[in-house]
């Protein structure tokens, strides 16, 4: 009597669309101009960026659209020194959690600044792609910089963490 089969090896591809949807169309449209646009949650006011369908703290649909300037605060981050299929950043670089001023959520993002030199409270600003190279993704933004404004204090942003 031979082995039971325990395993196979067997191809699957899966095709689908996923629709963005109107706020989300909306703030991709934006990146494509350069521009970053959030959206304040009418009930417990919070501003999102992305914006969401509905706020995940009230479910309620978003409310006012808010334009944000670019400039925020590093909250944490990460030094990655991992390679990976596909990678165009140089080893080690900085991924953070970016709370742009406006903003009460992060943002996750790149920061261009040697790793050495990353830290919480950093204050950081947009670099924006050339116009022709922009897309409707976040890679519209090549990455952070240091605005070189003096750091944020703790208090300000550790509700943020």
């Amino acid at each position: 009597m031979s082995e039971p089969v325990k395993r196979i090896k067997a191809p699957v591809r899966f095709d689908y669309t996923v629709g963005a949807g109107l706020t989300l169309s909306r703030f991709l449209a934006a990146l494509v101009e350069g521009r970053l646009v959030a959206r304040r949650c009418p009930g417990c006011t919070k501003v999102y960026v992305p914006p969401r369908g509905a706020c995940p703290t009230c479910a309620l649909p978003p409310g006012e659209e808010v334009v944000l300037v670019g400039t925020g605060t590093v909250t944490t981050f990460c030094i990655v020194n991992v390679p990976f299929e596909g990678q165009t950043m140089k080893l080690p670089y900085v991924y953070a959690s970016v709370l742009l001023d406006g903003a009460d959520i992060p943002l996750l993002h790149l920061v261009d600044v040697p790793a050495a030199q990353a830290r919480m409270g950093m204050r950081v600003k947009a670099e924006w792609v050339p116009p022709s190279e922009r897309r409707p993704t976040l890679e519209s933004i090549r990455w952070f910089c240091p605005t070189g404004e003096p750091d944020a204090p703790f208090d300000a942003i550790k509700e943020h963490l």
